[in-house]
């Protein structure tokens, strides 16, 4: 089979290039030039580990290229489209670039070939209707005989993203067509079957576990896995709000909120996972989703309350950071404040719309001179924030020089393995926030820091 994929941003490079490993001739189409000359050269268009080394690989044997023409749909089997779903003012997704998408997909079918299109972006419930209703007018076909529209939501954590490809937890799968049907399950079987996995993942730089459990493939209906996407994401969305209020009610009474997470995450029925503390949730995903989902349930009077409330507390998360803050200095007028990561989380460049931008934001308004380092995302966050007024170090050392406080906010490798020793001579006031918990161990208070976490003593 041949795919598809419009679209070359984190899920659709990731995508695209996964299909070709897997052995399939793909093509990935995008308007930006630079990005299709990037690919064509065998670069990856984005930052994630391993995927430089798939999409080189992947381009000198032929099964991947880009373009910025659709004329390649005609001989697809099947067509991704991985585009951008942005907010709106009103917090609702706009879905110009999927409705461009789906009308020239439509344009350039083959009405000889039956063609899956797969909605492979997070988008709203009905989405599949209307990517349908667009291709029919565009191409003078009709769904579900010449072509059929599947819903297969991601499930990709930035910076683990070709782990979560290839060893996912499960695989979801939604249309009414028993044909689209079939042609999903060929498509995804050498991916389930994990057929030729030892042989095919030794040249890749990327840590897999061979024996984890084989994904679960399931099927169901197009709305019902649109809505999937989206209610996985705000329930991870409350259960890191929830962590995060306890580590501020552990502050209060003195407990431990990483001992506190460890023996809930023991039971099974709630688990270790996303009980880990910090300034709040962000990025390109949770906020976005998160909204969505709540206006949704709000205009069909089903509102998600609970997920409402997690949108608020994670707004009070940012803003207990900055009292933390204040706390410590007293007045932020004319403080130099050092910020130790932009980006929502490690091994990633994507610094959409993080807790940096709300956090830093807040702290300029205070009165604070704000210096800032990350390894990865410091061309994006100032792309994303340009009306910030801040100053971006090409070292991590630089953002301590002469500063009266010191904040971690993304737990990247490199900072816990700064010389704090020297960091310690450079600052004027030695107060280092760390909304991680991440620098614990290292004993900063025994230099002679004044170091605070979250929920921790």
């Amino acid at each position: 089979m041949e795919v598809v994929c419009v679209g070359s941003g984190y899920v659709g490079s990731v995508t695209g290039t996964a299909f070709a490993v897997l052995g399939y001739p793909t093509t990935i189409i995008d308007t930006d030039l630079r990005k299709v000359k990037e690919i064509n050269r065998g670069n990856s268009p984005i930052y994630e580990p391993g995927l430089a080394s798939c999409v080189s690989q992947m381009v000198s044997t032929s099964l991947l290229s880009a373009t910025q023409t659709y004329d390649c749909v005609y001989h697809a089997d099947v067509v991704f489209i991985a585009v951008g779903t942005p907010s709106k003012s009103d917090g609702t997704v706009d879905l110009k670039y999927v409705r461009s998408a789906a009308r020239s997909i439509g344009e350039h079918l083959n009405a000889g070939k039956f063609t899956v299109i797969v909605n492979k972006s997070t988008v709203p419930v009905g989405t599949s209707d209307l990517v349908a209703s667009i291709i029919e007018e565009a191409s003078g076909l009709h769904n579900n005989r010449h072509f059929a529209v599947v819903s297969n939501p991601e499930f990709l954590r930035e910076g683990y993203a070709l782990e979560d490809v290839f060893f996912p937890d499960r695989i979801v799968i939604g249309t009414a067509s028993h044909k689209a049907m079939k042609v999903m399950q060929k498509l995804y079987a050498p991916l389930v079957e994990r057929t030729d996995y030892s042989g095919l993942f030794e040249h890749f730089a990327f840590p897999y576990n061979i024996n984890s459990p084989k994904a679960v493939y399931f099927e169901t209906d197009t709305k019902s896995a649109e809505m999937i996407k989206y209610v996985s994401n705000a329930f991870l969305s409350v259960k890191i709000s929830y962590i995060n209020e306890v580590a501020r009610l552990c502050d209060s009474l003195g407990a431990n909120v990483l001992d506190v997470a460890h023996g809930m995450g023991l039971d099974s029925r709630i688990g270790n996972k996303f009980l880990q503390v910090s300034s709040g949730w962000s990025g390109s995903c949770f906020p976005k989703d998160t909204a969505e989902i709540l206006f949704e349930s709000q205009k069909y009077g089903s509102e998600l309350s609970l997920v409402k409330a997690a949108i608020e507390s994670n707004v009070s998360m940012h803003d207990y950071c900055i009292q933390k803050i204040q706390r410590s200095l007293t007045s932020l007028n004319s403080k130099n404040i050092g910020i130790l990561g932009l980006t929502f989380k490690p091994n990633t460049d994507d610094a959409r719309h993080t807790q940096a931008s709300y956090i830093i934001g807040k702290l300029v308004d205070l009165g604070a001179n704000v210096a800032v380092h990350d390894p990865k995302g410091m061309e994006m966050f100032q792309q994303m924030n340009s009306h910030l007024p801040i100053r971006y170090c090409e070292r991590p050392t630089d953002t301590a020089a002469g500063a009266d406080a010191l904040v971690l906010l993304t737990h990247w490798d490199e900072y816990r393995l700064l010389n704090w020793e020297t960091i310690y001579w450079q600052m004027r006031n030695r107060y280092i926030l760390d909304t991680r918990n991440y620098l614990k161990k290292l004993n900063l208070a025994e230099l002679g820091f004044m170091y605070e976490g979250l929920g921790i003593q």
